[in-house]
């Protein structure tokens, strides 16, 4: 998957103010292509073992119960320099932050709820990639 492909994840907050179209609008006018999508709901060990890298970390708990709180939206997007482009368009973490028109800055509550989750580099587009589809279901 190394630079054309990325994952990201609708947040339960955006899925439950109803901003998925909005959101994979944001994401086909900046030129990408959903290869997998689905909505879905991450039980509190699911949602534990995506963010184990961030087990040690004093939010991870609150990370972990957030992420399992209701639906999310899963997805492989397929583009040119798809990680780097990808992180650009959702802006920073903290929406406050975030450019303007950026998916963040347009949908964000917070920085513990901030509307998308993208992946920070090729390798763990895939890994996250795979722990949401199996191949035959990446298009």
């Amino acid at each position: 998957m190394a630079g054309n492909k990325t994952f990201t994840m609708i947040k339960p907050d955006a899925v439950k103010a109803g901003h998925i179209g909005a959101i994979l609008a944001k994401i086909n006018e900046a030129g990408f292509r959903i290869v997998a999508m689905k909505l879905t709901k991450l039980s509190t060990e699911k949602a534990g073992e995506f963010y184990e890298v961030h087990k040690e970390r004093p939010f991870y708990g609150e990370l972990v119960d957030f992420m399992s709180s209701g639906p999310i939206v899963a997805a492989v997007l397929e583009k040119d320099n798809a990680v780097e482009d990808f992180r650009t368009l959702i802006g920073a973490t903290n929406p406050a932050e975030a450019a303007p028109g950026t998916i963040r800055a347009l949908f964000a509550k917070s920085i513990g709820e901030n509307a998308v989750h993208g992946a920070d580099s090729d390798e763990n587009a895939a890994r996250e990639a795979s722990f949401h589809f199996a191949a035959t279901e990446m298009f």
